[in-house]
């Protein structure tokens, strides 16, 4: 039962005794899709299909283009856990909430996560329609899930970032974008709370403190992996650029519609990708 007393160690515990009780398969890596890429997930020989909704203590995604299902199957013979679809800052969920299930897929027995997300890029470079690793971060939400009441069952207190984002995987994932003859150039990724996208001003800003994109996501998840010791690789797609002197209109539904013609380049990456990770 949901109550207000319940700690998030026992959400944890009960969503991931949940999840376990019906999993056919056991995952070897965890999968976050994020904006308009959610079609990878069709891809997968599904074992189980459950709606975030169906899920103990898990959020629910309000954003149009997050399906909100969990989806456990084989791609490609790897057995993964993938999240189609995932929660915001924006959207009132605290950043406890929107970590939660990085903390169910490590108490599952996951250690290496996939993240992806859709963000938009303020270097010459990164024009839309491209893809790029994150190779390290700015957190500037104001927020971070790993405050607050503090248990051994959720890692280190004090989690080391010298490498948030795995030196091994992104050098594997470059290999094999330049194999498909994918351009993947690695970038810094800037999180801000949205859900307002930026101004002129804000990208001078974020462009002096050495951004190359701007998302409203990944940063959170990233933290709580690192602390619980998962290897993290997290692939971007590039959906809009914003230059201060020549700021162009642009719309979640926009983002989206790129993303989605992003996808069958996406999906080829993400697959051979996936096929890679270290279990």
């Amino acid at each position: 039962m949901k109550t207000e007393t319940t700690t998030l160690k026992e959400k944890v515990i009960t969503a991931a005794d949940f999840i376990r009780d019906r999993m056919p398969i056991q995952p070897a890596v965890g999968v976050i899709l994020g904006t308009g890429l959610g079609d990878l997930a069709n891809q997968v020989s599904p074992s189980l299909i459950l709606k975030y909704s169906e899920i103990p203590f898990f959020p629910e995604s309000t954003v149009k283009f997050h399906a909100g299902r969990l989806v456990i199957g084989a791609l490609r013979q790897k057995p993964l856990f993938i999240m189609q679809g995932r929660f915001h800052y924006y959207e009132n969920y605290s950043m406890q909430e929107i970590t939660l299930p990085v903390r169910v897929m490590h108490l599952l027995g996951i250690k290496t996560l996939l993240i992806t997300n859709a963000a938009g890029g303020i270097r010459p470079h990164l024009t839309a329609g491209t893809f790029a690793l994150i190779s390290d971060h700015l957190n500037l939400m104001g927020a971070n899930p790993l405050a607050g009441h503090y248990d051994e069952f959720f890692g280190e207190r004090f989690p080391d970032m010298s490498e948030p984002y795995n030196r091994k995987l992104r050098k594997t994932a470059s290999a094999i974008a330049a194999k498909l003859n994918i351009n993947l150039p690695e970038i810094i990724y800037a999180a801000v709370s949205g859900p307002s996208f930026e101004t002129p001003a804000e990208i001078r800003m974020l462009q002096a403190l050495g951004a190359d994109a701007v998302g409203m996501s990944v940063v959170p998840e990233v933290l709580v992996a690192r602390q619980l010791g998962m290897q993290v690789l997290a692939l971007t797609a590039i959906t809009d650029q914003a230059l201060p002197d020549s700021m162009a209109s642009i719309s979640h539904e926009q983002v989206s519609q790129m993303a989605a013609a992003m996808t069958p380049q996406f999906i080829q990456l993400a697959e051979t990708i996936v096929a890679h990770l270290e279990s």
